[in-house]
């Protein structure tokens, strides 16, 4: 694949402050849902959400939500890195094989902070969840996942410049949707979903790092 066509060392430095305040921002976030039970505005927002289920949206936000489950996002990015090495993309095929350790991060955070899932006292619980609720596993894993196939598709000359933007903005559109639903369905609070974006956008800055950075065929090619 080609490289992004941007002065990447101009962008060092505010990439560098976008990092630092991510990492900043689930910090807070963590010492907030550990030393608070669930506020006015996780409560709300999570009613906000599911005031005008029906049976039709249920069935969308459960397909939406269905591509979070380990099983399924292990085999799906299994399956389309070996595709991508076969294919002589070797550093796509890491870069998306990277993406599963998403899976293990998010789950020593839970451990680590501890936060019970919404309860049916407090919302409407239309999906079984296991594990704890803090940061969102689908929400990381989505960030990650379709943020990694966003830069591959940014980083590449064999697909023009419209569809580039349409399915940079179909892969954003999923996170989006996919953080909605986890809400929706209510299996985490709003701060979950938020904590869950927060790290998923740390660990894609860091994997985005040595696919893009950490090149001296990028540093030439834009000099």
């Amino acid at each position: 694949m080609k490289l992004i066509s941007f002065q990447y060392r101009r962008l060092q430095p505010y990439a560098y402050g976008i990092f630092s305040v991510l990492v900043l921002t689930f910090l807070l976030l963590g010492f907030y849902v550990t030393a608070e039970p669930p506020q006015y505005l996780d409560i709300h927002i999570s009613k906000e959400i599911q005031e005008n289920q029906s049976a039709g949206l249920n069935d969308f936000m459960i397909w939406v939500s269905w591509l979070g489950r380990t099983s399924v996002s292990v085999g799906v990015v299994v399956v389309l890195s070996l595709a991508l090495f076969l294919l002589k993309y070797k550093r796509e095929s890491v870069l998306l094989l990277s993406t599963l350790v998403s899976g293990l991060i998010g789950l020593f955070f839970k451990v680590l902070i501890n936060r019970p899932r919404p309860s049916r006292e407090l919302v409407t619980l239309l999906e079984d969840t296991k594990y704890q609720s803090f940061p969102s596993g689908h929400v990381l894993f989505y960030t990650v996942f379709f943020g990694s196939l966003i830069l591959m598709i940014l980083n590449t000359k064999k697909i023009v410049k419209r569809s580039k933007i349409i399915l940079s903005f179909t892969c954003l559109a999923v996170i989006f949707t996919g953080a909605v639903s986890r809400v929706y369905l209510g299996a985490h609070w709003f701060t979950d979903v938020l904590g869950g974006f927060v790290l998923g956008c740390i660990l894609l800055c860091i994997t985005g790092y040595f696919y893009i950075g950490n090149s001296e065929n990028v540093i030439n090619q834009l000099n």
